[in-house]
C-alpha cells in the first residue's frame, strides 16, 4: 500500500501536474448553467481541481489522507486569492459532517487498491446527498503495478450503475501524457 504522505514529505508527488484536470476545466467552462452549490474533492493532493471548482463559484471542500498534502494545498489556495476547505480525512471510512451536492474525483478510483473499488463506490454514495452528482475523470490503464491500478470503461460502469444514473460520458481533453487514456463520466446519485 502506498504511503501517501510519505510521498508529499518526500516531495516526490509526479502524478501532480500542475495544473486542474483539462478535463474539468472545459465542463465548467461550457456547463455555465450548473446550480451552484457544494463540492468535495477526494483525493485532492495540492487541490488544482478544487481550487478550479472554487473559481466558477463552488462551496470547494478537498479531502486527502495526507496531512502535507493539505498544507500545501491550503497554502496554493491562500497565495490564488480563493477560499476553500481542505480537510485530512479518510473518504474510503469517514462520514462528511454534511453530504454534497458534487463529488468531483480525478483518477482516485484507479490509485486505490483495486480490492477497495466496491467500498469507493459506497463511499461516493454516502458522501453525496440523495439525487446529487459524480463527476469523475477516470484513467484507463492496463499496467498492473499501480498505483495507478488498471481500470476499463466496463469496470466503471459495472461498478456505479447500481447506485448512479449515468447521465452523459466522453473523453475528455487530458494532460499530454493521458491522451485517450481517460474517460469522464457525469453521474446522478440514485435515491
Amino acid at each position: 500500500m502506498t504511503d501517501w504522505e510519505s510521498c508529499y514529505q518526500k516531495n516526490d508527488f509526479p502524478w501532480d501536474k500542475g495544473a486542474p484536470s483539462p478535463g474539468l476545466v472545459d465542463f465548467l467552462a461550457s456547463e455555465t448553467d450548473l446550480e451552484h452549490g457544494s463540492v468535495c474533492v477526494p483525493g485532492c493532493g495540492t487541490g488544482h481541481d478544487v481550487r478550479e471548482w472554487a473559481k466558477h463559484g463552488f462551496e470547494a471542500t478537498g479531502v486527502d489522507i495526507a496531512p502535507t498534502a493539505m498544507d500545501l494545498a491550503r497554502q496554493r489556495t491562500s497565495e490564488a486569492n480563493l477560499e476553500a476547505d481542505f480537510r485530512v480525512a479518510d473518504f474510503l471510512n469517514d462520514r462528511p459532517d454534511q453530504p454534497f451536492d458534487w463529488v468531483f474525483e480525478h483518477t482516485l478510483f484507479c490509485a486505490i487498491q483495486p480490492e477497495e473499488r466496491d467500498r469507493y463506490v459506497e463511499a461516493v454514495h454516502r458522501w453525496l446527498r440523495p439525487g446529487a452528482n459524480y463527476l469523475a475523470v477516470y484513467y484507463l490503464i492496463e499496467d498492473e503495478d499501480g498505483p495507478p491500478f488498471p481500470s476499463t470503461r466496463d469496470e466503471i460502469l459495472n461498478r456505479f450503475s447500481d447506485r448512479f444514473t449515468l447521465k452523459r460520458e466522453w473523453t475528455p481533453r487530458s494532460y499530454p501524457n493521458r491522451e485517450n487514456l481517460e474517460l469522464m463520466i457525469w453521474w446522478q446519485a440514485r435515491l
